[in-house]
């Protein structure tokens, strides 16, 4: 291709806005990460797409061919398996990195003490059991918490602040990470993750 300036023709609902991450997979169907539009044209381009899903494909035009007159274009899905060493990744249940965006998503924005669903920037990260007393900064060791809950919490555990957790922490797996992670997802790509949630995931209770 030439260095050009690509043109982008998709459906409407890709074009709203900022293009679309599209959703990768090794090649047993194993979500992986989410990757730009321009990453999925250099799989396609060196041939390094085993296969692709989704309802939604969106073409991307480069440059003319000097030879033939032709101009370049590449079609991609919205969720694709990527063969061989490009796909190199730790294990599906390897534990995700921790995030207050993400933290605050698994648990729908809802404070673990008072119940009260808030905006993201009400919200706090509150440790189960606090620093002070051992606790340390993972997932199964924090809730989202309002600023009141927390501060009336302070450095005591729930049970000798008299505060009942309403629900208990969970580590999320890597598709449910990847739907936590990314504000836009297409629904082909939401319905193929979603198979990848597990049972005790709060998010089942979001789409249903």
């Amino acid at each position: 291709m030439k260095s050009h300036e690509p043109a982008l023709t998709a459906p409407d609902e890709v074009l709203r806005g900022l293009y679309p991450l599209i959703l990768t997979l090794d090649t047993h169907g194993v979500p992986h990460r989410w990757i730009t539009w321009q990453h999925a044209c250099y799989y396609y381009a060196k041939n390094q797409v085993a296969w692709a899903l989704g309802e939604h494909a969106f073409t991307v035009y480069g440059g003319l061919n000097r030879t033939t007159g032709l101009r370049s274009e590449i079609t991609a899905s919205s969720i694709i398996a990527v063969k061989g060493k490009a796909m190199a990744m730790k294990s599906f249940n390897q534990v995700p990195p921790l995030n207050n965006r993400e933290l605050f998503h698994r648990d729908r924005q809802i404070c673990a003490y008072c119940g009260t669903m808030l905006p993201i920037s009400k919200l706090t990260r509150d440790h189960v059991k606090p620093f002070s007393r051992g606790g340390k900064d993972t997932w199964m060791n924090v809730v989202t918490a309002c600023r009141a809950c927390n501060e009336k919490k302070s450095d005591r555990t729930p049970e000798l602040s008299g505060m009942e957790l309403l629900y208990l922490p969970y580590v999320p797996n890597r598709a449910e990470y990847l739907i936590l992670t990314n504000r836009r997802i297409l629904a082909d790509q939401m319905d193929f993750l979603a198979q990848h949630v597990p049972a005790q995931s709060r998010l089942h209770q979001k789409l249903a």
